[in-house]
């Protein structure tokens, strides 16, 4: 008994690394478990556990959770789409190339689970509602102009971009399909000028 016992390794204890933690880490943490658990995982006690710190940690940060919540929602809305497009500007020249781009990364960081449970928030919550509004207006506005650099007309453009969007939210179950190559497919007819 003992043997097994001593076999099994205890969970760790959180660290005291609390104040060396950013804002911006408890934002990521709160993005994750979102992602994961929709709102009824953002809670307080799971957040910490996510970080592996005590849940006094947090108020080193935040005055409470309300005010940690919106900032969550303003930093989905602003400082990540802001960094993205920034990111994607600075990488690729051209632009479609930029949005296939955007579709790898998206994938990649499972952007797509965060954009759905920030929506499901967004129907009990006006910051949550006003920051999906303000992220669906700046990623539109970015693809369309993307669009437009690449000879379409903003009408066109934005048309494409609200598709291009669509897709990335979508949740419709086609296990046959390989989402990337869906992407890329469909982004080379959204892009493609009728003969």
């Amino acid at each position: 008994m003992v043997e097994m016992m001593s076999s099994v390794s205890p969970i760790p204890a959180p660290v005291s690394r609390g104040a060396d933690l950013t804002p911006r880490d408890w934002l990521e943490a709160g993005q994750s478990l979102l992602r994961r658990g929709g709102l009824r995982a953002l809670k307080l006690r799971p957040l910490a556990e996510e970080l592996r710190v005590s849940t006094g940690s947090f108020y080193h940060h935040f005055s409470d959770f309300d005010a940690y919540q919106g900032q969550l929602a303003r930093y989905f809305a602003e400082d990540q789409v802001g960094d993205l497009i920034a990111a994607l500007e600075r990488a690729e020249a051209d632009p479609i190339a930029r949005i296939r781009l955007l579709g790898q990364t998206v994938r990649r960081r499972g952007a797509s689970r965060i954009a759905i449970a920030m929506r499901a928030w967004a129907e009990s919550d006006p910051r949550a509602r006003a920051a999906v509004e303000r992220h669906d207006t700046l990623m539109l506005d970015a693809i369309a102009t993307w669009l437009t650099q690449a000879g379409f007309s903003r009408a066109e453009a934005e048309v494409r971009a609200y598709g291009l969007i669509t897709l990335g939210l979508s949740k419709v179950h086609a296990p046959h399909l390989d989402m990337a190559d869906v992407f890329d497919s469909l982004l080379d007819i959204m892009v493609a000028r009728a003969s």
